[in-house]
């Protein structure tokens, strides 16, 4: 396999600054497209949610190393292979979530709930489209409605 080469599309920017930042539905956050790209923005507007593809630029070669972990520190819940849950340390630290589109307003776009902390790189933005990406009836392991409570 050969390289990937990514450049960022954006900049998102919002008031947090910890990666460790839990309760990020209410977070609002803007995301800043680069003046080349506002073209691209023409008719995201009509849309209710997007999907937001980012790179977790604070993610230490370290953190890119771990295969295994505790997804929380919740009692009960094992330790899993990093693929099998939401966790920045990753191999390749993208990000991606979905997310209410709230504005598209020139080179801003105004969202809510996106897991990111000021600054972050964003890679590319999709529309959420409920015929492309619906599941029907997903089925999770038991530990994760345990991360709920």
């Amino acid at each position: 396999m050969g390289e990937v080469h990514l450049q960022p599309v954006g900049v998102v920017r919002n008031s947090i600054t910890d990666k460790e930042h839990h309760g990020w539905k209410g977070i609002c956050s803007d995301i800043f497209v680069k003046e080349e790209y506002i073209p691209a923005l023409e008719g995201l507007a009509d849309f209710s949610h997007i999907i937001v593809l980012f790179w977790l630029h604070k993610v230490t070669p370290e953190d890119r190393a771990t295969k295994r972990a505790r997804p929380t520190r919740k009692a009960g819940i094992p330790e899993l292979g990093i693929f099998a849950w939401h966790s920045s340390h990753r191999p390749n630290p993208i990000g991606m979530s979905v997310v209410q589109l709230l504005e598209v307003q020139g080179d801003r776009v105004r969202v809510q709930g996106l897991d990111a902390i000021d600054g972050t790189p964003v890679l590319d933005m999709h529309p959420y489209v409920e015929s492309y990406y619906h599941a029907g009836n997903p089925i999770e392991p038991g530990w994760v409605a345990m991360t709920r409570m």
